[in-house]
């Protein structure tokens, strides 16, 4: 790691990442990755999009079912259209669509995937990755 690197991690790195988080790509466009942002934005819309279209099960904890936090979590992972789809459009999904199962992992892989990118703008603004 740089020294120039290490003197912007403290607060700009976790802000980088919080915003990454909450709206997916951004931290990429922030650090100056134009085309590397569009296509994650485009990869992560797509896939909420999908999930949605399917009537996927957006993940929320149950309780006795410990594994439903863990699932939880990484639907969070999509950061503020989660909580636009659970809270702004009440949205739960249908267990007796056709494609539940398949929208169910198209949401869960979306959260997952933004998570990834969040680690992906840590290493980039740390000066581990160029």
């Amino acid at each position: 790691m740089t020294e120039a690197a290490r003197a912007r991690l403290p607060w700009k790195t976790f802000l980088l990442c919080a915003l990454a988080w909450l709206v997916p790509a951004s931290g990429h466009l922030l650090l100056g990755r134009r085309g590397r942002a569009l296509v994650f934005a485009l990869l992560v819309a797509t896939a909420i999009a999908v999930g949605y279209a399917l009537d996927g099960n957006l993940h929320r904890v149950v309780e006795g079912q410990p594994l439903s936090r863990l699932a939880t979590l990484g639907a969070m992972g999509m950061g503020l259209p989660y909580f636009l789809l659970r809270w702004g459009l009440g949205y739960a999904g249908s267990a007796a669509a056709a494609g539940y199962e398949y929208g169910t992992v198209f949401l869960l892989s979306a959260g997952l995937m933004n998570l990834l990118l969040v680690l992906d703008v840590w290493d980039i603004s740390t000066g581990r990755k160029e």
